[in-house]
């Protein structure tokens, strides 16, 4: 794939759009601990989390139904830190970090334009099988 500078290296890039692009994305550094890449003008900034990315872009923010539609999952190092942060930044959230039996902790929040998030810690590895799923495609060895 060749390389550009002014895009971001994941492969899946979530493109959300926000009515100020400047305060969304200083909310979303303080409340959920992204950086920014790439700021173009006041109608679109580059953030990335780890080794993904996000666009921001101009635009009205979404619906109650459109936000109910889909969520980002962001996987995390320590959901709970992460939860205590977004918390104290004024994040709304919908309940605290719960471990799942999939292997996974997790909570669930909304950003200030109400697009909703999954933050998202691996506790365990547990094979699907003992949690109802299927694994289909075998995963890449790290």
């Amino acid at each position: 794939m060749e390389s550009n500078r002014s895009m971001p290296r994941s492969q899946i890039i979530p493109e959300l759009a926000y009515p100020d692009v400047h305060a969304a994305t200083q909310w979303l550094i303080e409340a959920f601990g992204f950086s920014v890449r790439l700021r173009i003008g006041s109608h679109r900034a580059q953030l990335e989390f780890g080794s993904g990315a996000l666009v921001l872009r101009a635009g009205p923010a979404p619906t109650a139904a459109e936000s109910a539609c889909h969520s980002i999952m962001v996987r995390v190092d320590d959901v709970d830190a992460h939860y205590a942060r977004a918390v104290a930044a004024g994040a709304k959230v919908f309940g605290i970090p719960t471990t799942h039996p999939y292997g996974e902790r997790q909570y669930a929040a909304q950003d200030l334009a109400g697009h909703c998030w999954v933050f998202s810690q691996s506790v365990a590895d547990v094979p699907p099988s003992e949690w109802g799923g299927e694994l289909v495609s075998k995963p890449d060895a790290d």
